[in-house]
Order: structure tokens, then C-alpha cells, then sequence
């Protein structure tokens, strides 16, 4: 098996994330595991990911709360910036994410790039 290293093959290499996003930080599974990421067309080993818990999920399920709760008491005009603001990075990274998923799934690039534009 090959390791691949993504951050060379992505124009803004900080979008490649081997931590889990809870509570608005990147951070590592409670026990410290991880758990390896192929391309399933190539084999090719393309990352580790952190491999989470129970612990690691009811932080997680916390956190979730938490930001409903902040997220509800806004109003329209606010979640539409957040969302439209969300809409506008996604289309600025088109080709990172394309590029991502194809490597992570084994999908043609071209299926990969609509997806992430739909």
C-alpha cells in the first residue's frame, strides 16, 4: 500500500483534516486512535482519521445542543448570511472537495465536481 500525500495534490492544503470537528475544534478521538483512509480504486492509503468513542460522541452530542440552541435564537436574515457564506466557500473549493472526495470514495472527478456544485 502506497501513502499518498493529499496536501500536494490540493491548492489550499489546510482543508485536508485527519482530527474530528467538534465544538468548533479540530480534535483527536479521546482514546487517541486512528483508523487508516484508502482509495478504494487504488489502495492507495491516503490519510488516518481519528477513530472516535463513546466519549468522543456525547462531546459531540453536547456540542450539537449547544449550537441549536445559539442557532435557533437567530434570526432569518443572520442564518441566511451563515448559509449563504457556507455556499460561497464550498464553491471556492470546488475542486479541493471534488479532489477529496474522489480520492476518499474512487469516483470519477467529473461525478466528485457535480456533487460538490449540487
Amino acid at each position: 500500500m502506497q501513502k499518498v500525500d493529499i496536501r500536494k495534490l490540493l491548492k489550499d492544503p489546510s482543508l485536508f483534516k485527519e482530527e474530528a470537528f467538534i465544538n468548533g475544534q479540530w480534535i483527536k478521538a479521546d482514546s487517541s486512535n486512528m483508523f487508516d483512509v484508502t482509495n478504494p480504486a487504488t489502495g492507495d492509503l491516503i490519510g488516518q482519521v481519528a477513530n472516535l468513542g463513546p466519549k468522543d460522541a456525547e462531546l459531540a452530542i453536547l456540542a450539537a445542543e449547544k449550537a441549536f440552541q445559539d442557532w435557533k435564537i437567530k434570526t432569518g436574515k443572520e442564518r441566511a448570511n451563515i448559509m449563504r457564506k457556507w455556499f460561497d466557500l464550498i464553491i471556492a473549493n470546488t475542486q479541493d472537495l471534488a479532489t477529496l472526495m474522489t480520492l476518499e470514495q474512487g469516483k470519477p472527478l467529473v461525478e466528485s465536481t457535480g456533487e460538490v456544485a449540487y
